[in-house]
């Protein structure tokens, strides 16, 4: 009878165990996914897992413990005395509670930060809360994890009234053609969101279904070209593996979708701009907008570590949508849809090439990402003109002293991303700026925000990161140097020559995770000095040129705890 209840556990342990890691793990969740990456560095964890299309699923990287916990040296606590987990009698229903989660930012003087998700950018205070539950039955599986934000949504000034109004119209003529509000509205705002949820048929290495799940793809930390977590998760149809599929030429990993994006409804400024008395806002069309894209990584086994991957993206207004073709993350030529009158290209589309290469002998990666904006299929002019409208983000990172026993270590990341073009026509023309379009005038952009990189069109940003860690704890420090929009200040200030307006924000931020018991906590304090902020110098007659910018000093902090049953 002892033995039988001891084989009757040791059952229930494995199926939970066992089941505990077949769920997703949320892009950006706090402490765990980087904690995977990190222990990839020094060979913990499965090498052939290129960590370059997200969310995770455990098992891909060969987890074999609850997701949540993953030390092996922290104990397990049951704080509330519930159950997290539950199998029927049969064993084909599982379920499984998730993490709470609760997240707060607070901007002192105007908004920053991204790759947050269902937040947005806003001066003062906001929350995001989350949790929800697993369930599997077979192959089918539902995740249900909402998401409910609330933010004060304070009012600050979102361009400096003392501009020129030409400086307004030029700016009119970058943001009229994104959805890219610097205030969601006049009042406070709160939202809800079905967020990491979905419902998937899964066999083996594949998984279909729709979702509403943040996506990432490509290798960047700080930044991804095409797809990060720096919006809301938008519904889409998927096509995607769970684990690396293995080939005779090598592992691939990959990923389908299909979408509808949303609108914000708001204007790029509150108060709008005028120019002559004329309202500066043209409103955008309410036409729904269609997302599809691919992401594919490839691992040769003839150079082990080493991954080389392809994102595509392609947006269409719902009305231009006249073909199956247009359904699918495939390019076709670009050409004349109708008279003379109607726009040369119905689609917006975004091209990169990214590279992740691990020396798991060294604890370091290396990697980057190329891409083009608003790409066709002409691989000839491609190679002819390969600068124009490109993009780069390139990284490395290094854990030294590594202790492999304790997964404790010093880690130095640094990483560069590069919106700004370098064409004197394009600056000329407003042209070719990433993620702005002028005939899908929403832009590459979800519920307001920008799809890719977080910090936005034109932009540039340095990183520099360095963090004691040890298992899930981390205590670091990181300094950055972000440019805001470059394509629009050369643009809107091109004739004049004046090439002392740069908004630049230096920012030192000391942040930290730290698990105790079921929690994990985080935090983020940054002290940001912005240069010339809102590319606004201060009138001096007596010296025309040599002038002040409007420097200030905004202070950022992020807080937030994770419960884990």
């Amino acid at each position: 009878m002892r033995f039988a209840k001891g084989a009757i556990a040791t059952l229930f342990f494995v199926l939970v165990s066992e089941f505990s890691y077949t769920q997703s793990l949320p892009v950006g969740i706090t402490g765990l996914e980087d904690y995977f990456r990190r222990r990839q560095l020094i060979g913990t964890v499965d090498t052939n897992v290129s960590f370059t299309i997200r969310p995770l699923v455990p098992a891909a990287i060969g987890l074999r413990s609850n997701a949540f916990y993953p030390d092996s040296t922290e104990k397990r606590y049951n704080l509330l005395n519930a159950e997290s987990s539950w199998i029927s009698r049969n064993g084909k229903l599982r379920t499984e509670i998730l993490p709470l989660t609760l997240q707060n930012q607070f901007n002192s003087h105007h908004p920053y930060g991204w790759n947050d998700g269902a937040m947005i950018p806003t001066k003062g205070l906001q929350t995001l809360m989350s949790g929800g539950i697993f369930l599997e039955y077979g192959m089918l599986s539902l995740q249900f994890r909402p998401e409910i934000l609330l933010a004060a949504n304070s009012d600050f000034e979102t361009l400096n009234r003392k501009h020129y109004e030409v400086f307004f119209a030029r700016y009119y003529d970058v943001y009229n053609n994104i959805d890219l509000p610097v205030r969601f509205g006049k009042n406070a705002f709160g939202a809800a969101y079905l967020g990491q949820s979905s419902l998937r048929l899964n066999h083996k290495a594949f998984s279909v279904g729709i979702s509403t799940e943040n996506l990432w793809w490509g290798p960047g930390i700080r930044n991804s070209l095409v797809m990060s977590n720096n919006a809301p998760g938008f519904t889409h149809l998927t096509l995607n593996t769970r684990r690396p599929v293995k080939t005779p030429i090598g592992s691939f990993e990959g990923q389908i979708v299909g979408g509808q994006l949303m609108n914000s409804g708001f204007a790029p400024l509150t108060p709008d701009g005028t120019y002559f008395g004329t309202n500066l806002y043209v409103p955008k069309p309410n036409d729904w907008r269609y997302l599809t894209g691919l992401s594919v990584s490839w691992q040769p086994k003839w150079v082990p570590g080493l991954f080389l991957g392809l994102t595509q993206s392609k947006q269409m207004y719902g009305k231009d949508l006249t073909s199956i073709g247009n359904y699918l993350p495939f390019y076709s030529s670009v050409k004349a849809v109708g008279g003379p009158d109607d726009p040369i290209n119905t689609a917006d589309r975004r091209t990169s090439f990214f590279m992740r290469w691990l020396w798991t002998q060294e604890h370091a990666e290396i990697y980057f990402e190329w891409g083009r904006n608003n790409t066709n299929s002409d691989v000839r002019q491609t190679l002819l003109t390969p600068d124009h409208s490109r993009a780069y983000i390139f990284g490395l990172r290094k854990l030294l002293k590594a202790d492999v026993s304790n997964n404790q270590g010093i880690l130095i990341g640094i990483e560069v991303t590069q919106l700004q073009q370098n064409s004197i026509q394009k600056l000329q023309s407003a042209d070719g700026i990433w993620y702005v379009n002028k005939y899908l005038r929403h832009g590459y952009t979800n519920n307001g925000q920008v799809l890719g990189a977080g910090i936005g069109p034109g932009a540039n940003m340095q990183s520099l990161d360095v963090s004691w860690v040890k298992g899930l704890k981390k205590i670091g420090l990181q300094f950055e140097r972000y440019v805001h929009d470059n394509d629009f200040y050369n643009y809107a200030l091109y004739d004049s020559g004046d090439t002392r307006r740069h908004w630049t924000d230096l920012s030192l931020t000391a942040n930290g995770e730290w698990n105790y018991k079921n929690f994990i906590f985080n935090a983020n304090i940054s002290a940001i000095k912005s240069l010339n902020y809102q590319w606004y110098l201060i009138q001096n007659p007596g010296d025309p040129y040599y002038v002040k910018g409007t420097d200030v000093f905004n202070l950022s902090i992020r807080t937030g705890v994770s419960y884990r049953f």
